[in-house]
């Protein structure tokens, strides 16, 4: 796929946090109760940072766009995304507001999640600014790593990247209230991708099969794509002539610490080789890797500190 314009090769929107997280915990955690972490790292989270932050290590040009408040300069988990190369130009900084937190407590390869985010409200807003809006039409590509509350609002977006030439793509986490075909049927013509996980999958289509839930949304999305954790990952691609068949990658093992952010790492490696030109088959497979690097570690980010560019190599030429 052949580079157009100076623009980044992908725009990433999506809500941030620092977050706050809690790993290696002797016992579960219940009220009333004080448990002790053997380890604590702050680091930046959400969908926008560790999807952008991935594609970048790979080698990507990326841009996010978010917003926070003037707090976030001055902490390290910001600064990470800087000194990462990840271009922050068009991030709305909201005045007399604080960046959004999320404590996150990881146990027996699970987590729970407490946020605090007041400056996420009417995050759909910040699409209609003119550098977020330049800079999306100059992108290759661009993922909107958050629930899609307003469709309303989103659908002009699309349609205008579309008339640009730009394709999108979503992961909308774990968001019961935008789970619904019915809630996203203004949206689905004008996304090439939608990267759920099983659990949302099957949310989505009524369908507990991973495989079935996959072939259900080839029906409204081109290129679905289903992570299922510790049993890899799968799409329904379809051709040119319009024929779908599914396609499966096993999980690469490794031993989880803490799964937050694991999907959205899986994120920026499938993007990362769909817009270097890779097989389908090699876009899951790097996905697969990015998101057990990201479980390796505690946060989200953490373990993408051991991906290089030459992850971002295709495999043949890593085996060259």
């Amino acid at each position: 796929m052949a580079r157009r314009g100076r623009g980044p090769e992908l725009v990433v929107f999506g809500e941030f946090y620092l977050d706050l997280v809690f790993c290696r915990l002797g016992v579960a955690p219940a009220w009333g109760a004080e448990v002790r972490a053997q380890e604590y790292t702050e680091a930046p989270g959400g969908g926008v940072a560790t999807t952008a932050l991935t594609a970048r290590r790979l080698g990507a040009g990326v841009a996010m766009i978010t917003r926070v408040g003037p707090d976030a300069a001055a902490h390290p988990a910001w600064r990470m995304l800087a000194a990462a190369g990840v271009d922050a130009n068009a991030v709305e900084v909201r005045r007399g507001m604080s960046t959004a937190r999320s404590a996150c407590v990881a146990f027996n390869a699970d987590r729970m999640i407490i946020t605090h985010d007041p400056i996420n409200q009417d995050l759909e807003a910040v699409l209609r600014r003119r550098p977020a809006m330049a800079l999306m039409r100059q992108a290759r590509h661009v993922h909107f790593a958050c629930a899609l509350r307003q469709p309303a609002r989103i659908r002009p977006v699309l349609e205008d990247l579309a008339a640009h030439g730009v394709t999108c793509s979503a992961d909308m986490g774990w968001n019961p209230d935008t789970l619904s075909l019915e809630h996203l049927r203004p949206l689905l013509p004008w996304l090439a991708m939608l990267l759920p996980n099983a659990a949302e999958a099957a949310a989505l289509t009524g369908e507990s099969d991973p495989a079935r839930a996959c072939l259900r949304l080839a029906e409204w999305v081109r290129w679905p794509v289903v992570k299922c954790g510790g049993d890899g990952s799968l799409m329904a691609a379809r051709s040119a002539s319009g024929a779908v068949r599914l396609l499966r990658a096993a999980a690469r093992k490794t031993r989880v610490v803490d799964a937050t952010g694991a999907g959205d790492a899986f994120d920026g490696g499938f993007l990362f080789g769909f817009l270097r030109g890779w097989s389908w088959r090699e876009c899951l497979r790097l996905g697969n890797l990015c998101g057990a690097r990201a479980a390796s570690a505690a946060g989200g980010s953490a373990g993408l500190a051991a991906l290089t560019r030459a992850d971002g190599r295709r495999p043949r030429e890593r085996n060259a």
